[in-house]
């Protein structure tokens, strides 16, 4: 999420929009709710939500919907005994808080923007570890604390406690896996070996019903934003790089038992974009026609606007396919 880097390439077409909710209805009702300020219908749909991913899935989806914290507060007042409106309120606050922050790198980012940043993040975490001790089945408020580890700058120990603590309730948690993953990633804390390693260890050991074997692909992508260019196409189509992905793809979306979970969308994209750049036309037509207009944030605005690239993109292969 918030890449440093972003490339761009002239775009030709109408551009599709991107749906944060990824045609999900619980998280479409849910941002709708948000966006209303009408905090008992986000009630009614959040006590419907029982899967961990799926009321994970919702809360980060709808961290987009604009002014949440200016009325939230009225939630935790109507019902004080309850820990929805501080897990909403805080799920928010970490997307809040990375909106004061915005995307460029830290030598472009001004010290109020920081400061701001901190302090929302500080009500996030506030919130959050509140939920966390008074209810010890929660996933959510967790994996969140996984997702602002990186803005606290938690030690890796701490990073480590943090997951640990979702995967112990709900072992194959998809947002904290991804989220793991960022903080891997030598862009923030960790390095491009261990990035992979955790990619691929958790590709091996979850089930394919998961797709936390698209997490390989994600590395691959962090890894070509990463190079310079002529070098991050290159990896791509290297060989050996086409053959994991592909095998990732065998035990994620290519795979019978993968199904169409909410966020479903994110891994054909990620697959998509990894095999359209790396010249498997074939992977990727496959990818593109399994999303239908689909097109997620992330990995296309890397390339500017997301809809014209994802469209862009998809037009060339299948151009390629006769």
């Amino acid at each position: 999420m918030w890449p440093f880097r972003r490339r761009t390439k002239q775009q030709s077409g109408p551009a599709l929009p991107v749906d944060p909710t990824m045609g999900d209805p619980a998280a479409r009702a849910l941002s709708e709710a948000l966006a209303r300020r009408d905090w008992r219908a986000a009630r009614d749909v959040l006590v419907t939500v029982t899967d961990p991913d799926h009321q994970a899935f919702c809360l980060h989806a709808a961290g987009r919907v604009p002014g949440v914290q200016e009325w939230i507060g009225e939630w935790a007042d109507a019902e004080p005994r309850a820990t929805l409106p501080l897990l909403v309120r805080g799920t928010h606050a970490v997307h809040w808080a990375w909106e004061a922050r915005g995307g460029a790198s830290s030598s472009l980012t001004s010290q109020e923007q920081f400061r701001e940043f901190r302090k929302r993040l500080t009500l996030a975490e506030n919130l959050l570890d509140e939920v966390a001790a008074r209810d010890p089945d929660d996933t959510t408020a967790r994996a969140f604390l996984v997702m602002s580890a990186r803005g606290r700058q938690v030690d890796r120990e701490e990073a480590a406690r943090r997951f640990a603590d979702v995967v112990a309730r709900h072992p194959w948690h998809r947002l904290a896996h991804v989220q793991m993953l960022q903080y891997r990633c030598a862009k923030w804390f960790g390095s491009d070996e261990e990035m992979f390693e955790f990619a691929r260890s958790a590709a091996a050991k979850a089930p394919a019903a998961s797709g936390l074997a698209h997490l390989v692909a994600a590395a691959h992508l962090e890894m070509w934003l990463k190079l310079p260019a002529g070098e991050d196409d290159a990896h791509l189509r290297d060989p050996e790089v086409l053959a994991e992905l592909r095998a990732a793809a065998d035990h994620s979306v290519r795979h019978p038992e993968h199904g169409r979970y909410p966020g479903w969308p994110q891994p054909h994209n990620n697959f998509a974009m990894c095999f359209a750049v790396g010249g498997d036309h074939a992977a990727a037509a496959e990818r593109f026609q399994a999303l239908g207009d689909l097109v997620t944030d992330l990995p296309w605005s890397y390339f500017g606007d997301p809809g014209s690239a994802f469209t862009r993109w998809r037009r060339t292969v299948t151009d390629s396919q006769g």
